[in-house]
Order: C-alpha cells, then structure tokens, then sequence
C-alpha cells in the first residue's frame, strides 16, 4: 500500500522557520539561526520518511520490471527499516524521559 501517493506533501513537518538571516543598521549581515532540538527532530524524522519513499519507489521499479538489482531493493528496504526502528526507539526514550520528568517532585 502506498501511503504516500494519498498524501499531497511527502515531508512529515513543515519548515515554518523563516531564513534567519538579518542585516543590522550598520550594514553587516548578521546570522539569527541556531540549531535547537525541534529542528533537528524535523530534519531527523524527514530523512527517516525520505529513506521510507525511497524503499517504496525501488521496491515499486523492482515489481514493474524497471529495476533488475534485487541487492540494490534489499538494501534500501532494510535501511528504511532500520531508521524507522530506531526512530521508534528514540521516541520513546523522550516519552520516558517526559515520564520521570513529571513524576519528579518540586
């Protein structure tokens, strides 16, 4: 089943974040970007459905006879399996992490 083809956007989270870069009264650019966690979750869960799209597409070519490397489909297969595994389990490290943080005492 493709999810993807239901979906107009690939991308799981939109990059809302305007540029960052700013130009001060004295002339000089100046850069406003900082790199927190929020951004790169975003970038993090988009390469993981970027790797998922890509399993589909060569697993699709494979099917329909344009794709003849079986190895070059396994590949791309388990690597989108392995980042969605492990995508997984860092989701719910925060969870547990959110658990002992509200369970703390003030």
């Amino acid at each position: 089943m493709n999810i993807n083809a239901y979906l107009s956007n690939t991308k799981i989270l939109d990059d809302t974040k305007a540029s960052g870069v700013a130009n001060d009264n004295s002339g000089a650019v100046t850069d406003n970007t900082s790199i927190n966690f929020l951004d790169t979750l975003k970038g993090k869960l988009n390469e993981v459905n970027d790797k998922q799209i890509e399993a589909d597409t060569t697993t699709q070519k494979f099917v329909s006879g344009e794709e003849d490397d079986i190895s070059k489909v396994m590949l791309s297969t388990e690597e989108a399996k392995l980042s969605l595994e492990m995508a997984v389990q860092i989701r719910n490290k925060i969870v547990e992490a959110y658990d002992v943080f509200n369970r703390m005492q003030i």
